[in-house]
């Protein structure tokens, strides 16, 4: 895949702590690395809201030396469509 990165594109990596809880990080990106997966991501800042579909790649799990398991998914614009602050 070829991307031409201009105004009109939007990339994200998402880092956290696993958590298999309904809802919960695993259960939204558990089927990504089978298969890349479309997700609306909502960015809020200071009130304002940027609204994307999300074209997520991987979902690497990392043990470190101290014990979590941490995740950091990256995401790329899924649609063309440009993001907006609403």
């Amino acid at each position: 895949m070829e991307r031409l990165l201009l105004l009109a594109d939007f990339s994200i990596t998402l880092n956290g702590v696993f958590n298999d809880a309904a809802n919960m990080s695993h259960s939204v990106f558990k089927t990504v690395p089978s298969t890349s997966v479309t997700r609306t991501v909502s960015l809020a800042v200071s009130g304002q809201t940027l609204n994307n579909e999300v074209l997520f790649t991987d979902y690497p799990l990392t043990r470190a030396d101290s014990g979590e398991l941490t995740f950091a998914v990256p995401g790329v614009l899924s649609d063309g469509t440009v993001p907006t602050w609403s």
